[in-house]
């Protein structure tokens, strides 16, 4: 496809048709400022596009701004560096998900840092299960501790 037009709008059109949520983001300073968000970002915060735009994406951490992996993601951001990590964030409606997010810096043709492409996926099905299953393990030692000291 040699027409930049064309291309364009085929980008435009698997962006826009995704099942990821993808941000695009000006760095401004220690923020990062959503220029764009797709239909699947939208679907998976609840946020329309003009409710958020042109706001720094933290919002979407709530009161949980001590997460480790926000620790990891800033200091890529400040490093100009890609990131994938896995965070917990809140919908419109307060309630949480977990977002595997990856962050990776665009430079233009002067090598100059001019945006971040960020790719959201909701994984907090598999946080949930995990979660779970690291319980259950938990009861299953403690239940072998008892059982030995019983059986002593």
């Amino acid at each position: 496809m040699k027409d930049p037009k064309l291309r364009t709008n085929l980008l435009l059109q698997l962006v826009e048709n995704a099942q990821e949520g993808i941000v695009v983001a000006e760095k401004e300073g220690h923020d990062t400022i959503l220029i764009y968000v797709n239909p699947a970002f939208e679907r998976l915060t609840g946020y329309k596009s003009e409710e958020i735009l042109y706001q720094d994406c933290r919002f979407l951490q709530g009161k949980d701004t001590e997460q480790q992996s926000i620790k990891i993601i800033r200091k890529a951001i400040d490093g100009a560096d890609p990131v994938r990590t896995i965070l917990k964030n809140y919908r419109k409606d307060g309630s949480v998900f977990w977002n595997e997010l990856s962050v990776t810096p665009y430079f233009d043709e002067i090598d100059q840092l001019t945006y971040y492409i960020g790719i959201q996926k909701d994984v907090t099905e598999e946080v949930v299960l995990q979660e779970a299953l690291d319980k259950a393990n938990e009861e299953i030692a403690k239940l072998k501790t008892e059982l030995k000291k019983q059986n002593s």
